[in-house]
């Protein structure tokens, strides 16, 4: 059991470091490894200063034993050099080690966005097996635990090995030699305060490690509950206009109690949980802090020791066990760390395991290839589910520049087709082979519009100085929105505010302005009535007569202005 426990923490630190460790041979790498250095020379101040405040104490209660004001009076001023080195170094620390911990945020986040926004991986990696739900909370929440405990971990950690080499050495000379009678037979004991904190911090930390185990489980399951809560919520604010038109309210109230019963039950398995542990370290605190002094105690009062080597005894017994007691002490942090940076591997993997599909030469996966000419063509094309089942078979057509064709038949397989040409859609086999050099431009029923200017969320993914003030209100004009000419500096959640009418006119305005020499449209207008809808169409004929258009409607009096229909079982 125990061999298994050990290797999977192996395991599970080696992904950790392959994922966290190029943090230090980034671009930025002479910044994150002077930050380093800089805290384990800070941490190891901080010894410096405890190992100085043990002999100052006892100096001073040597000077107390001995009613000697003139030694007090020499203690009194070097507590205040130690209280100002304390300050300074303490500051300091906090300060290298918060900017450690932001750089090292930064540069994963930027990491995990980058694969993640990707090539449409992050609508792709929904689709393969794994745990990478929520990559919104792994990125924002997680990734931050994981670099920041890493952080206080490793710094507490070294500060407690440290701690156990200098505390040690004071704690084996102050200790003696202490003879142990055995009837017939002296034992003779060196160092016996150390052997006895070893001992003694030994079996509370076994102890203490049996006793915190579920923590760790249960700290990872509250995680996924809290992660699933927060996604529900989102998603019910990017849908709140669906659920208010259908009444849906009292479905999404009973939703989200369900999602929040969870969240209960794990809290309570955690309080739980936390309940043993607090149990078992607020006993064994109160003990640590007596048990030295009572153990030194008889060497004092038979004069062996003076009053300054007891109280030094007794904190160098406390640091040495502090020291050896780290895995009681940072139980529940190391549990909440290791779920955390579970997740992050989850998503890591996931993405990894995408990129390793996408790549391999796989018969079952739809190939894209760039053409030579002014052609889409679709050769020996299937499009086949996630369960295997094939919803496009054999699709062998191209399709020149400036022709209109109308996708008939199955409007689900005639999304599978669009997003097959956008690289979105691998499951199949055959060739898209795209137009060469020349821009496509897919229109969805809802336009993406992101929060911010309205100009900005016009132009996206461009930025909105790139287009001229006046060719964007010609084409607000012309698309039939005069009204949102006023407003296009104005700061909104413009998918919120606007209706589904002016945003899909929107995505015309789109279109206008970037010109695009391929047009996929998905039921774009389907919110117009079919004069507006008309309109619309006749709009992209006039302005836009060399681009080819590829419609899916259910318009008849749409259907009927294209020059050809390409029917999908």
């Amino acid at each position: 059991m125990g061999g298994c426990v050990l290797q999977r923490s192996s395991k599970f630190l080696v992904q950790f470091l392959h994922l966290t460790g190029p943090f230090w041979n980034a671009e930025n790498k002479a910044l994150s490894r002077s930050l380093t250095l800089s805290l384990i020379g800070l941490t190891v101040a901080q010894i410096a200063v405890s190992v100085i405040i043990t002999e100052w104490s006892a100096h001073l209660f040597d000077a107390l034993d001995q009613h000697d004001m003139s030694k007090l009076w020499t203690q009194v001023g070097a507590i205040l050099l130690i209280f100002v080195a304390n300050i300074g170094i303490t500051v300091t620390h906090l300060k290298v080690k918060r900017r450690l911990q932001l750089e090292w945020r930064a540069w994963l986040t930027e990491k995990m966005l980058g694969q993640w926004m990707h090539k449409g991986r992050h609508y792709l990696v929904t689709h393969i097996p794994g745990k990478h739900d929520n990559p919104d909370g792994r990125i924002a929440e997680d990734i931050r635990i994981a670099t920041e405990y890493a952080v206080d971990l490793f710094h507490t950690l070294l500060y407690c090995v440290l701690l156990l080499i200098s505390f040690t050495e004071i704690l084996w000379s102050l200790s003696g030699t202490v003879t142990l009678d055995l009837l017939f037979v002296q034992v003779p004991i060196h160092g016996h305060l150390v052997w006895l904190a070893l001992i003694y911090a030994a079996t509370a930390s076994t102890l203490g490690w049996l006793i915190g185990r579920p923590l760790i489980k249960a700290t990872d399951n509250r995680q996924t509950v809290e992660a699933n809560f927060r996604f529900g919520l989102v998603k019910a604010r990017e849908n709140s206009m669906a659920i208010a038109l259908i009444h849906g309210e009292p479905h999404e109230k009973q939703h989200f109690q369900t999602l929040f019963a969870d969240i209960v039950a794990a809290w309570h398995d955690q309080t739980k949980a936390w309940e043993k542990i607090m149990l078992f370290s607020s006993g064994y605190s109160v003990l640590t802090m007596a048990f030295p002094i009572l153990v030194s105690a008889p060497r004092y009062i038979l004069g062996s020791i003076t009053l300054g080597a007891l109280m030094q005894s007794a904190q160098a017994f406390q640091h040495t066990v502090s020291a050896l007691s780290w895995p009681v002490d940072n139980m529940g942090k190391v549990a909440e760390w290791r779920a955390s940076v579970e997740r992050v591997l989850g998503l890591s993997q996931g993405l990894i395991q995408l990129e390793r599909e996408i790549a391999k030469p796989d018969p079952h996966r739809i190939q894209i290839q760039k053409g030579s000419d002014s052609v889409l063509r679709f050769r020996d094309l299937c499009i086949a589910r996630l369960d295997s089942i094939v919803c496009i078979a054999n699709l062998n057509e191209e399709v020149r520049g400036g022709e209109r064709i109308l996708i008939g038949g199955n409007a689900f397989s005639g999304n599978k087709l669009f997003k097959a040409i956008a690289g979105l859609w691998p499951w199949g086999e055959g060739v898209i082979e795209l137009p060469d050099d020349e821009p496509l431009m897919f229109m969805p029923p809802r336009p993406y519009l992101p929060t911010g200017t309205l100009r900005d969320s016009i132009c996206y993914p461009a930025s909105g100085t790139a287009v001229k003030q006046d060719d964007l209100e010609a084409a607000l004009l012309l698309a039939g929105l005069p009204e949102l000419i006023e407003p296009l500096d104005k700061f909104d959640d413009w998918a919120k505010s606007l209706e589904r009418e002016q945003q899909q006119r929107l995505g015309m305005v789109r279109l206008l302005l970037h010109k695009p020499k391929w047009i996929l449209m998905q039921e774009a207008f389907d919110s117009l009535d079919p004069d507006g809808e008309l309109a619309m169409i006749n709009l992209i004929f006039e302005r836009l007569p060399n681009s080819a258009l590829l419609t899916i409607t259910k318009q008849p009096n749409i259907q009927a202005l294209h020059q050809r229909q390409i029917t999908l079982c």
